[in-house]
């Protein structure tokens, strides 16, 4: 599955557009490594746990909108976009959409 954030694939015809996918997933960390990014807000710096859990959910939330392109025969997605939103103290909600195309190899 080939996947781009571009509106075309250069050397690649699309020959069919099948629709938008799109894949997501809720994170949240455990209270152990919440309290550890809070004290990290004190001194500054990355948060790592949050970068982990959000790059987590980025490889759920693509995983998810592959099988969806793939369920409507796809072999490629174009024009990939991720949206995050916070749920609550803790939790993100990460989605990933995009336009899914057969392209001619």
């Amino acid at each position: 599955m080939l996947l781009v954030n571009t509106n075309e694939v250069p050397g690649k015809e699309i020959t069919e557009v099948l629709g938008l996918v799109r894949g997501s997933t809720i994170q949240s960390k455990h209270i152990g490594k919440d309290l550890l990014a809070g004290l990290k807000t004190i001194v500054g710096g990355e948060i790592t746990e949050y970068t982990e859990m959000l790059e987590n959910a980025r490889q759920i939330a693509l995983g998810r909108m592959v099988k969806d392109a793939e369920s409507k025969g796809a072999n490629a997605v174009v024009n990939i976009r991720f949206a995050t939103s916070a749920i609550m103290q803790g939790a993100a909600e990460l989605m990933v959409y995009g336009t899914a195309v057969i392209i001619k190899d």
